[in-house]
């Protein structure tokens, strides 16, 4: 075995040279192609963003929206918001109301993409084009059409249990009480969720080696053992990166409540927070106050993002 003896530098020889860090036009380039975008992402980001902070630490009204000057007020702003009783219950029925849909969107696209699996190439295609469907209509126009499926009157649902049941459903309001708001608006999120996440998983679940399967079906392993000791452990980062995408969108929904409030509901007993922004600003005219509670949950949205990204560099660097 050879070895390198290193030998010390002889006097007056000249140094090695070292990694410089000038800024060469081959480091320039990349910043130079991405100034655009990174200009257009601060002010379209930016901007809004300071804006928000300076509202939210000032009082203003209506009234500043005609000129009068807004005064200051400090943090007066965020702690008439974190003192105020239907802040936090807001807070605390958008968690639950997130929780209950994050698990039923995961929990039904996995079973979707477990199905596209196991159909026939027709039938597949049938499924892909039907959930692409789902996934390609606007909320707002999904909107209208649940609105009709659940309507008091001519609702599609109560016509179909007043012929099952040979009672008369009729009249019967489906968004009245919170309770069955809340399983309505969480029908329609999850309906609209389940194609991202379908073929998501679908595609992860393909890249599992079928050796693998196959070794642990001989093994002895059920399917359902299959699909816990193998095929989630190979796609644990996709649900990972799934879970905290849907708490993201689930948390921030907006579209699907402010359109079941005017449709029946009770926005005092069903607002979440991104309704709840709504109202104290553009309804209510307290654009100061909303401000301080859009920070406050900007900053929730950061902290979920914050793990997201972790989650998505730590796979980059496997």
């Amino acid at each position: 075995m050879s070895s390198t003896v290193l030998r010390p530098a002889p006097p007056g020889a000249a140094p090695p040279p070292r990694a410089t860090r000038a800024f060469t036009p081959a480091r320039l380039l990349p910043w130079v192609l991405l100034a655009p975008s990174l200009a257009v992402l601060v002010v379209v980001t930016g901007y809004p963003l300071v804006r928000m902070l300076w509202l939210s630490v000032h009082e203003y009204e209506r009234a500043q929206l005609l000129g009068v000057p807004a005064p200051f007020v400090g943090l007066d702003n965020y702690v008439a918001t974190l003192t105020d009783e239907r802040f936090w219950a807001v807070t605390a029925r958008s968690f639950v109301f997130m929780l209950v849909c994050v698990v039923a969107t995961i929990t039904v696209g996995t079973l979707v993409a477990l199905l596209l699996m196991r159909l026939g190439r027709v039938m597949r295609l049938v499924l892909s084009v039907a959930l692409l469907l789902a996934w390609a209509m606007p909320p707002l126009a999904a909107m209208l059409v649940w609105g009709w499926i659940f309507d008091t009157q001519y609702g599609v649902v109560n016509h179909l249990l007043t012929s099952a049941t040979g009672e008369s459903w009729m009249g019967h309001s489906w968004l009245i009480s919170p309770l069955s708001f809340f399983a309505v608006a969480a029908l329609v999120i999850v309906w609209g969720a389940i194609p991202f996440v379908a073929f998501t998983l679908y595609a992860g679940f393909t890249q599992v080696p079928g050796e693998v399967l196959e070794a642990a079906q001989l093994d002895g392993a059920g399917a359902r053992r299959r699909f816990l000791d193998v095929q989630v452990p190979y796609v644990r980062t996709i649900y990972v990166v799934l879970i905290v995408l849907s708490m993201i969108w689930d948390l921030k929904v907006f579209t699907q409540i402010f359109v079941l409030q005017g449709i029946g509901g009770v926005t005092s007993e069903t607002s979440t927070l991104g309704v709840y922004i709504y109202e104290m600003g553009m309804a209510q005219g307290h654009y100061g106050a909303a401000s301080a509670i859009a920070v406050v949950f900007t900053v929730l949205m950061l902290a979920i993002s914050a793990y997201y990204v972790r989650v998505t560099v730590k796979e980059e660097q496997l």
